[in-house]
């Protein structure tokens, strides 16, 4: 990849500035027939959870008009099989590697990040909070400044690599939780997780996924996540990662230009396993159109006047 691609994120050097977003790329050395995995930016491998989870019930996809609505269910093999039977075979990838990590309880998140730490082949973590704190009476800790706080303290505590933290848009304000995983020792935040969404078949008068409600996913969110960049990367000094309805070159330079240091591609991914790295080209021709000498020379350059 060119050089104008090259940047750095939480001290992790990156050819380029477009990853693959967890959920979108299995653990990714399920798609090395498919891509050179060693010419993607970085790959955010599926969520961990302590133990083994089997997921929703399906169906669990359904595509709209403007992307897709996921109930997947966080399936996972397990963190412990994870180490064992995929992370192996990662350590052969040129590429970041970050793990991304989930709970139901500030131990989970811990304990995960503790038996990835004893591990090789990791650059970073990558927290995804929009889980149900089940110590809590199932309130979110994506919602609540002092849960994201209290869970992104304890797995700073435990952790020696960069820790990203995936806010979610189902928030009122993104700019307190954003300050609240920053002062907690966030390295750098990634937004947004899914919009919380419902698909109804108006013929059984049922909804179109098995467990009711999903993420939507796609183009259809896009504006709004470039707005909830644009706000969380004035309020806090970390880099920001953003994600949300990137599909093209254009897209990924938006979202620079809004405050990302670096961008992740993940509905785009299921129609197109090569998005990231054919993204990340059509990012350098929109570099070298503009006479733009490296990609974070956009970052933040958003004008209103």
């Amino acid at each position: 990849m060119p050089s104008r691609l090259a940047t750095s994120l939480c001290g992790v050097s990156l050819k380029t500035p477009v990853i693959a977003s967890s959920g979108t790329y299995a653990y990714g050395v399920e798609l090395s027939d498919l891509v050179d995995l060693s010419s993607v930016g970085g790959i955010v491998v599926k969520g961990l959870s302590r133990e083994p989870m089997e997921g929703n019930p399906p169906p669990r996809i359904h595509e709209t008009e403007g992307g897709m609505i996921n109930s997947i269910g966080l399936q996972n093999i397990g963190v412990r099989a994870f180490v064992r039977d995929k992370l192996p075979a990662l350590r052969g990838v040129d590429t970041a590697i970050f793990a991304n990590i989930f709970g139901n309880t500030v131990e989970d998140y811990v304990e995960v990040t503790r038996i990835l730490e004893d591990s090789e082949g990791i650059a970073g973590y990558e927290l995804n909070v929009s889980c149900p704190n089940t110590k809590h009476g199932g309130m979110f800790f994506s919602s609540d400044p002092e849960l994201l706080a209290e869970v992104v303290s304890a797995v700073r505590l435990a952790a020696r690599r960069p820790l990203m933290v995936k806010l979610s848009p189902n928030v009122a304000r993104i700019e307190p939780l954003a300050l609240a995983a920053e002062q907690a020792g966030a390295d750098a935040i990634s937004l947004i997780n899914t919009f919380v969404a419902l698909a109804i078949d108006p013929h059984q008068r049922r909804p179109r996924l098995g467990a009711g409600f999903g993420g939507l996913s796609g183009p259809a969110i896009k504006p709004i996540a470039l707005r909830l960049v644009y706000e969380a990367a004035r309020a806090v000094k970390i880099p920001v990662v953003g994600l949300g309805g990137i599909a093209t070159g254009l897209d990924a330079a938006e979202f620079l230009i809004a405050g990302a240091s670096a961008v992740q591609v993940g509905t785009a991914n299921f129609w197109d396993p090569n998005a990231p790295v054919r993204i990340a080209r059509e990012l350098d021709q929109f570099l070298l159109q503009h006479n733009i000498n490296r990609a974070a020379d956009l970052v933040g350059t958003l004008k209103f006047t």
